[in-house]
């Protein structure tokens, strides 16, 4: 190997969105195959889709989303079925 070849490697955490915290924005990058898949993409959560967590119930369960301009309740067991890689992180 060429002593002065580079190597770049780029590392992309996923997460499941159940786990994000409230403020973030995040990129959707893949809905698990479950149940629940056809409701998730139904209601938007398509590949490439840019959404925001808002908040969520004081017991933490459902999460308020902004995504494509609304605002939609998710349960911690549907949101854990998304993947999505952090792009913005408003909390302090």
């Amino acid at each position: 190997m060429n002593s002065s070849a580079q190597v770049l490697f780029l590392c992309l955490v996923i997460n499941s969105l159940d786990s994000i915290p409230n403020g973030t924005t995040v990129l959707v990058k893949n809905v698990k195959a479950s149940d629940l898949k056809v409701k998730l993409l139904e209601m938007g959560f398509s590949e490439g889709k840019q959404l925001r967590v808002l908040y969520r119930a004081p017991l933490g369960d459902p999460m308020a989303i902004d995504i494509g301009g609304y605002v939609l309740s998710l349960r911690n067991v549907e949101a854990a079925q998304v993947e999505v890689e952090i792009i913005e992180n408003l909390q302090e």
